[in-house]
C-alpha cells in the first residue's frame, strides 16, 4: 500500500473512532448522558415509533436519515467431532448529520456515512475477533437491497444474483487468525418485534425499529490458526436502526437471542435503567413460536412477564460481568438458566463489550447469543 493510501486509512480510521465514540465508548468510562450518548436527542434525524410500518425488501437496506444502524449476524454452530463454536458479523452504519444538513453525498469524500464492521469466532476455549472502518461514498462499504449485498471491505453478507430478499446468505470475514464462510437457509419467516416492529426501549418512549430472521440454518467452514473446520447449526439476523435508542438514565444492555431445541425462538434484553419494575431496569423480549409466531414479553405485558436475573459473574478484562443468567417467562412455563460457553468471548474492539455464545439448560434448552455493553 502506498504511503499516502495508508495515512489516509489513519486517518479515516482516527475520524470513525472519534465520531462513533458516543455509540460505543469503552466500557467503564463514564457518561452524564446513558450509556455513550445513545440517549442524545435526535434533533434533525427521523425518529423511530409504532406508527412506521416495515417494508420489504426495501428495509433491509440503509436509513441513512436515521443516526444509527446495524446488520447483525450471529450464529451457533459444531465442527463434525461435535466441538461448539461460534460466529458474528456485524456492520455498523452512523450518520455524521441527517440528510437535510448542508453537507451532500455528492462527492465521495464528503460522505456524512460512517461504516464499522466486527467479526469473531468463539471456540470452546478461546475467542478471536477482528474490526474494521470505512467511510462511505467511496465503495468501501456498504448495503445494497436487490439482490441484498451488505459488505466493508472483503467481509460480506450477500444474497445470490437474482433474489429479492434474506432467504439465502453467504457470510465471509477474515482476520489475522481466523475466518469463515458459510451459507446460510431461511427455514421461517421474517420477525417483527415489539409493537409491528416498533421496540420500545424505555418507560419515556425511545425505541427503534427492529426485526429479525433468526431461522438460519448454517453449513460451511470456519478456520482457526490453520485449521479449516466443516460445522453446521443455527444462526440469527438482526436488523436495528434508530435515532435515540436509549432513555436518559440508562448505561447499557444485556442481550439474547436463543436457539431452543423445541424450534421456539426467545429474544430477550434488559436495559439498565429507564424502567419501571425489575429495580428500574427496562425489560422486553419477544417469544417466537417454531411457526414464527411472535408473542411481545416484558414489564407491560400482563401473563407475558419476562424475568432476567443474572445468577453468576466472572471476571473479563478487568470487569465484573454476569455470565449466568435465570430467563423466566410464568406465562409460557419458561424457566432456564443461560450460561457462557466461556467467560473468554470478549470484544477487545476500540469500543469493548461482551459477545459471546451461550447454552440454556432448565425447563428448556437450547443455545444462543449474549451481548452484554456498558460495563
Amino acid at each position: 500500500m502506498k504511503r499516502s493510501a495508508w495515512a489516509c486509512v489513519v486517518v479515516l480510521a482516527a475520524i470513525a473512532i472519534a465520531v462513533l465514540g458516543w455509540q460505543f465508548r469503552p466500557a467503564g468510562e463514564p457518561s452524564s448522558s446513558g450509556y455513550a450518548g445513545l440517549a442524545d436527542s435526535s434533533g434533525d434525524f427521523a425518529v423511530a415509533g409504532p406508527h412506521i410500518e416495515l417494508r420489504f425488501p426495501q428495509d433491509h437496506g440503509p436509513h441513512p436519515d436515521y443516526r444509527i444502524e446495524w446488520w447483525y449476524l450471529t450464529a451457533n454452530l459444531r465442527g463434525e467431532d461435535g466441538r461448539p463454536f461460534g460466529v458474528q458479523w456485524t456492520l455498523f452504519r452512523q450518520a455524521l448529520a441527517p440528510p437535510t444538513a448542508l453537507a451532500t453525498d455528492d462527492q465521495p469524500w464528503s460522505s456524512r456515512q460512517l461504516w464499522m464492521a466486527h467479526a469473531a469466532v468463539s471456540t470452546p476455549s478461546d475467542h478471536y475477533f477482528a474490526e474494521r472502518f470505512a467511510r462511505g461514498g467511496i465503495k468501501q462499504a456498504g448495503v445494497r437491497i436487490t439482490p441484498f449485498a451488505a459488505w466493508l471491505d472483503n467481509w460480506s453478507l450477500m444474497a445470490p444474483p437474482a433474489t429479492r430478499g434474506l432467504e439465502h446468505l453467504e457470510v465471509t470475514a477474515q482476520g489475522d487468525d481466523f475466518g469463515y464462510r458459510l451459507q446460510l437457509t431461511a427455514e421461517g419467516p421474517l420477525v417483527r418485534h415489539g409493537d409491528g416492529g416498533f421496540s420500545q426501549k424505555s418507560a419515556d418512549g425511545q425505541g427503534s425499529m427492529y426485526y429479525s430472521q433468526p431461522f438460519y440454518r448454517v453449513s460451511g467452514e470456519v478456520r482457526i490458526a490453520g485449521e479449516s473446520i466443516a460445522v453446521s447449526g443455527r444462526a440469527w439476523l438482526d436488523r436495528e436502526w434508530s435515532s435515540q435508542l436509549l432513555g436518559p438514565g440508562q448505561s447499557g444492555w444485556d442481550w439474547f437471542s436463543l436457539h431452543l431445541d423445541s424450534g421456539a425462538k426467545l429474544m430477550a434484553f434488559r436495559l439498565r435503567g429507564g424502567g419501571e419494575a425489575n429495580a428500574g431496569d427496562y425489560v422486553s423480549g419477544s417469544w417466537i413460536s417454531a411457526q414464527g409466531q411472535v408473542t411481545p414479553l416484558g414489564d407491560d405485558q400482563g401473563d407475558e412477564e419476562l424475568r432476567l436475573t443474572p445468577l453468576a459473574h466472572s471476571r473479563v478484562a478487568g470487569r465484573r460481568l454476569p455470565t449466568a443468567w435465570r430467563v423466566e417467562v410464568p406465562g409460557h412455563g419458561l424457566d432456564f438458566e443461560v450460561r457462557a460457553r466461556h467467560p473468554k468471548q470478549w470484544m477487545g474492539t476500540s469500543f469493548a463489550y461482551w459477545e459471546g455464545m451461550v447454552a440454556v439448560e432448565g425447563s428448556h434448552a437450547g443455545v444462543g447469543y449474549l451481548e452484554m455493553t456498558g460495563y
